[in-house]
């Protein structure tokens, strides 16, 4: 298999150019890893069922454990929930840009990999100028998992990345180390209350 491009990006200002690169390998089918504001991410076309099915393998990640998805935008976030709950709305004006995935109930257009059949699905738009980026040039949400084998330290270099899948994933964005620290808190807003999930960088 071919090696792994690693492609050094701003981490404030990232090249358009670089970024439609990156989309166009997501749209082929392709992985790339990126980073956000807490570790790398791994991330495939989330609507694209084979793509997300490389995820799962790569990572060796159980097909019972939901795949968070970013989205750059509320609209966009609409468009893979079967309804936005005024709480949510609420939520994503306070916190997004930010370390929130919210639980909403899925479209049907979403794939049952990403959901691993529970009808919901989790979304966050990412504080990360990069990752943003990504899906901005996309047009499309991202799977955003951590950019490791399931159960190994997540990675907060590129370098990281390359030594769990070099060769393994088409691109790495390289901006640099990310912060680390606790990873997105997971709010599950399907419910009302809403529901903690995992207690993150959020606190809510």
């Amino acid at each position: 298999m071919p090696p792994t491009r690693v492609v050094r990006v701003d981490a404030a200002a990232p090249d358009l150019g670089v970024m439609r690169q990156a989309a166009g390998i997501l749209r082929a089918g392709g992985l790339v890893a990126f980073p956000t504001e807490t570790f790398y991410g791994l991330g495939a076309a989330a609507l694209d069922a084979a793509a997300v099915r490389r995820v799962f393998e790569i990572k060796g990640r159980p097909a019972s454990m939901p795949l968070p998805l970013l989205v750059d935008s509320r609209a966009m976030a609409a468009s893979v929930a079967a309804e936005i709950p005024p709480r949510a709305g609420e939520l994503m004006e306070r916190h997004w840009p930010g370390a929130l995935t919210l639980v909403l109930r899925a479209t049907p257009r979403i794939p049952a990999e990403i959901t691993a059949g529970t009808g919901t699905v989790g979304v966050r738009v990412p504080a990360h100028a990069v990752a943003r980026a990504l899906v901005r040039a996309l047009g499309e949400p991202v799977t955003a998992p951590s950019a490791n084998p399931t159960g190994a330290p997540p990675p907060v270099t590129a370098d990281e990345v390359l030594a769990h899948f070099g060769g393994a994933i088409d691109l790495i964005l390289d901006a640099g180390a990310t912060p680390g620290g606790a990873p997105s808190t997971v709010l599950d807003v399907t419910v009302d209350p809403p529901r903690v999930i995992r207690q993150g960088a959020v606190l809510v």
